[in-house]
């Protein structure tokens, strides 16, 4: 009982604490880990130490899932070749580099231990790419090689992470080794991954149930994550293909009413486990600190020394990621080599989250044949790395941003393009209507007709800017209103008793339904 009520506090906490930063223009990562930190100096406030397999195998696999399934498969492969670089390139640069420094300035430190430190600090969150990414508006292309880069490169630190923890047990590591285990680990997790994209989508196809569709979807990241564990695979890389291959197909493997359901309730899962995953880092302050003994000189270089590493690696690597392969003609004639500001961006964005303190509390607890090494001060630079990237650079990102004026999506390019398309569905939608148009009330067929080019005008609306109203905008704060007074009658008629509860329940599913469209429309 007093483990749920835990839960429920912190849970309590993170939803204050993300409206709080709504509230106040901020990002929610970043007031919830100040907040963790604040709260864990508190008498008497409950303390959590993270498990690093809950963190791994029961928060990852979900957030992972709902970014995949969100992610565009096409623009994904457009941007291939940027985020590889990125996510595997750079975390190997980041992770030899990091171990090197720590090596340099504890050389009784086996390199082996050092490297795997740096697997753990090299890669950027997922949860914090996506939440800053969005919220300040990047342009698309930098939001996709971001979020990209955060699918894929917790697995190439788990992986490199797991070769050296080998090596430092004891264990022989040489080239067949390394190749063994990226084979299986990354093999593995693709076979696993489109396994499950295979199996859960024909259960989503043949599902007809929005109840059974919500229940299957949240059970999917969690059994590709034990599926792939039991083989020893990367479990990262399967939920990310099942999610991507979902993803792609799901106009065709659900309903609109399970597609509307599901979406609303992984935004619901995803609110609730980004804010309680923030809040926890910064709970773990007391805990990080119980084990230091380092003199607070040396803590401090160490710690900047680091911190240094960590951030100029990520430039060191993507200036040249971005303009070498531009030497190749043709691959300059495909992809034009950007503007630096858009490297810059990307360089900057590199915050750190749960992923890399729950990799480092799984780090072994000794070395070969039980010889001691600093555990708690490797602990203590993951938490530093978090807390100084996401605070630091998540809360300058968007100056950054908003100085290197990026140029922003064109949004009349989307209208028209979005025009266009929705031209063509509706020359579609009218070719089927006419050819039905004998089964049906010549009333009914009217109706259709005017909705079709009701829908049709609106898409062009949108190509006339925002300087005066619209006549489909006027449409919906006028609709609005007569929704607010449709409820009123039916909320008094139930209050009165001349009308039962379920009929006041379907009056009011239908009138949110249309308002809900209106307010998406609006929205668009």
């Amino acid at each position: 009982m007093e483990a749920l009520f835990e839960v429920v506090v912190f849970l309590a906490i993170a939803t204050f604490g993300a409206a709080l930063a709504r509230r106040l223009g901020l990002l929610a990562p970043i007031l919830l880990v100040v907040l963790g930190l604040v709260l864990s100096f508190v008498p008497g406030f409950p303390q959590v130490q993270l498990d690093p397999e809950l963190v791994l195998v029961g928060i990852l696999p979900p957030l992972l899932y709902i970014a995949a399934l969100e992610t565009s498969v096409p623009a994904f492969r457009l941007n291939l070749r940027p985020i590889l670089l990125l996510a595997v390139g750079l975390v190997v640069f980041t992770a030899f580099a990091v171990g090197l420094v720590v090596h340099l300035m504890l050389p009784a430190v086996p390199f082996a231990i050092c490297l795997a430190l740096g697997a753990v600090l090299a890669p950027p969150d997922a949860v914090a790419a996506t939440a800053v990414a969005r919220r300040i508006g990047l342009p698309r292309r930098v939001v996709t090689i971001l979020e990209g880069e955060s699918l894929v490169n917790d697995a190439t630190a788990l992986v490199l992470l797991r070769i050296a923890s080998l090596a430092t047990v004891g264990a022989t590591v040489g080239v067949t080794e390394v190749t063994v285990e990226v084979v299986r680990s990354t093999g593995g997790g693709l076979l696993i991954g489109a396994l499950g994209a295979v199996l859960f989508g024909f259960l989503h196809k043949r599902i007809s149930d929005p109840l059974l569709d919500n229940a299957l979807s949240l059970i999917i990241p969690f059994a590709v994550a034990f599926a792939a564990e039991e083989i020893h695979a990367s479990a990262v890389v399967a939920v990310v293909v099942t999610g991507l291959a979902l993803g792609h197909k799901l106009p065709r493997l659900m309903s609109a009413a399970s597609r509307l359901q599901v979406g609303a309730f992984w935004r619901l899962v995803r609110f609730l486990l980004e804010g309680l995953v923030f809040l926890l880092v910064g709970l773990q302050l007391p805990e990080v600190l119980r084990e230091l003994d380092e003199p607070a000189g040396f803590l401090a270089a160490i710690t900047a020394a680091v911190l240094v590493t960590v951030f100029l690696t990520r430039f060191l690597w993507v200036f040249p990621a971005t303009y070498v392969a531009r030497l190749v003609p043709r691959v300059r004639r495909r992809d034009p080599a950007p503007s630096p500001r858009f490297p810059i961006v990307i360089g900057w964005a590199a915050m750190r989250g749960v992923v890399t303190l729950a990799a480092a509390l799984a780090l072994p607890l000794t070395l070969a044949d039980d010889e001691p090494y600093p555990r708690a001060l490797f602990i203590w630079l993951a938490f530093a790395v978090i807390v100084v990237t996401l605070v630091a650079q998540g809360a300058t990102l968007p100056g950054v941003a908003r100085r290197l004026k990026l140029p922003p999506d064109d949004p009349v390019q989307d209208a028209l393009s979005a025009a266009g398309v929705q031209q063509q569905a509706s020359r579609a939608a009218r070719e089927r209507l006419d050819a039905l148009a004998d089964t049906a009330p010549a009333a009914v067929v009217e109706r259709l007709r005017r909705l079709l080019e009701d829908r049709t005008n609106m898409a062009w609306e949108r190509l006339g800017g925002t300087e005066r109203e619209t006549p489909s905008q006027a449409y919906g704060r006028l609709r609005q209103e007569m929704i607010d007074a449709e409820r009123e009658v039916f909320r008094a008629a139930r209050d009165s008793g001349r009308i039962p509860e379920e009929v006041l329940v379907r009056a009011y599913r239908d009138l949110d339904l249309e308002e809900s469209l209106l307010r998406q429309e609006v929205a668009e």
